[in-house]
């Protein structure tokens, strides 16, 4: 039985629907413009509807505020994107399905940069919310691609990568040339999918699509001896140290503690009166010392950036071979980050938010890190079409992709659970899928057979005694 009207309920007619979804969307055009023109601090509710041409109230007729308006944009361009990525798919064979994704993006990026820009690059710095929705959307895309894999017979030859990090990694890619105003992003095409070609393997020998831990490895004994922590708050009292050494103490506890409350609450929401009051210093301290929390943010930044690449540089060196080196490296740089979560938080999921200069930052750790590779190009396999430059630097974004997605998760992230992903992604497209397989295998066996024989039972008859339950890790 059809539901009765209340007399004093409005017809909605489809003319008037029809109003309502053009003003909605162009709500959501004017949150691209705003953004991208902005960025995520910029886009307030008077840019947005400055630009979509509405009022005020018509704005709180179809959002809460300025972030659920933000959200709601995410979730329209990534629908857009995924139309176009579903029917690339449905277009070729099951097992192109990656190779059609990583097509079709380039296409949709530059044939709609404005929405690809606000996509990619703006939605890193929307806060929690927003990177929720970026998040969900790049697995939905994902599932496309792994739903076709499914489908190829055991016996077919298809990239044996974790398809959300590639997916992850590819937007980062683009955002950084959309962010410079690139046009051209079709000629990136082709280093990309010879890029993901060199990590083919037939179906049925799959076993890097899904990110299965594979068990931390042994303490790196190349990590430097002592982590990222901030000092110890000085007594009551005038302390016996000159300015300089005050100074620096307040220094230090100020950026430990923006680091701390902007893992808790994401920078945006970060103030300088929480700042200061984790450090234990007044606000006259933190002015004397930096003009802002962004400046505070990028000390923080820059120092534990600092720490990473010694780290990893460390353990690169002490290496044998380059494979060896490549593992050394990211064990490090693996456990760097697990005993530093905070910095990681920082690092990996707010340097969006803090605007240019962070984001900058960003992408020049990415170029950084591409050195540890350089040396692959005098191993590769006999005949091998070496990677392109723009494949070196695919690898470090979708390694650090996984760093992001577990610093995510997790508040004491074990990435080091991963490094054998790590080191697979930067082997396979220089000494080919077997040897890389079989390199780590090597490696594996070795870190459980270390772990076997370190392991000590506790002494028979003396249930709760503490004997036997020093568990020390082993290099």
């Amino acid at each position: 039985m059809p539901r009765q009207r209340s007399a004093k309920e409005p017809i909605n007619t489809p003319l008037q629907n029809r109003r309502k979804a053009t003003q909605r969307e162009r709500l959501l055009k004017g949150m691209v413009a705003a953004a991208t023109r902005d960025g995520y601090a910029g886009a307030n509710v008077s840019a947005v509807i400055g630009e979509a041409g509405v009022s005020r109230p018509t704005f709180y007729d179809y959002f809460e505020d300025r972030d659920d308006c933000f959200v709601a944009t995410v979730i329209d361009v990534h629908e857009q994107l995924l139309g176009a990525v579903r029917d690339a798919i449905a277009r070729e064979l099951p097992q192109q399905a990656l190779a059609s994704t990583i097509k079709a993006t380039l296409a949709f990026a530059g044939s709609q940069p404005a929405e690809a820009r606000f996509l990619m690059k703006e939605t890193l710095a929307g806060g929690p919310a927003a990177l929720d929705a970026r998040d969900e959307g790049i697995a939905q895309t994902a599932k496309l691609v792994e739903d076709a894999f499914t489908r190829v017979p055991s016996s077919i030859a298809v990239p044996d990568v974790p398809v959300t990090a590639v997916l992850g990694a590819l937007h980062r890619l683009l955002a950084s040339r959309l962010r410079r105003g690139e046009r051209a992003l079709a000629g990136l095409e082709h280093d990309l999918l010879a890029w993901i070609a060199s990590y083919e393997q037939r179906a049925g020998q799959h076993r890097w699509r899904k990110l299965r831990p594979f068990g931390a490895p042994g303490r790196s004994p190349y990590l430097p001896p002592t982590t990222l922590r901030a000092p110890p708050a000085l007594g009551p009292g005038r302390p016996r140290l000159s300015e300089e050494e005050v100074a620096e103490n307040h220094r230090q506890r100020i950026m430990f503690a923006t680091s701390q409350i902007v893992q808790e609450r994401g920078y945006t929401a970060a103030t300088v009166s929480e700042i200061t009051r984790v450090a234990g210093v007044d606000g006259r301290a933190f002015y004397r010392l930096f003009a802002d929390k962004q400046e505070a943010f990028s000390a923080i930044h820059e120092l534990g950036f600092q720490y990473l690449m010694a780290a990893t540089a460390g353990a690169f060196f002490a290496g044998k071979s380059w494979p060896e080196r490549i593992w050394e490296a990211f064990r490090a740089t693996a456990q760097s980050i697990d005993d530093t979560p905070t910095f990681a938080h920082v690092a990996f999921v707010e340097a969006y938010a803090v605007g240019p200069r962070g984001i900058q930052r960003v992408e020049d750790s990415h170029i950084a890190f591409t050195i540890f590779l350089q040396e692959g190009y005098r191993v590769q396999s006999e005949g091998e079409t070496p990677p392109s430059r723009l494949a070196l630097e695919a690898i470090i974004t979708t390694i650090f992709e996984i760093i992001y997605v577990q610093t995510r998760a997790s508040a004491k992230p074990k990435t080091d659970a991963l490094l054998a992903h790590f080191v697979h992604l930067c082997l396979a497209p220089f000494i080919g899928a077997d040897a890389t397989n079989q390199f780590v295998d090597e490696k594996l066996a070795k870190t459980r057979k270390l772990t076997r024989s370190t392991r000590v039972q506790p002494p028979r008859g003396r249930i709760g005694s503490r004997a036997g339950h020093d568990r020390r890790g082993t290099s």
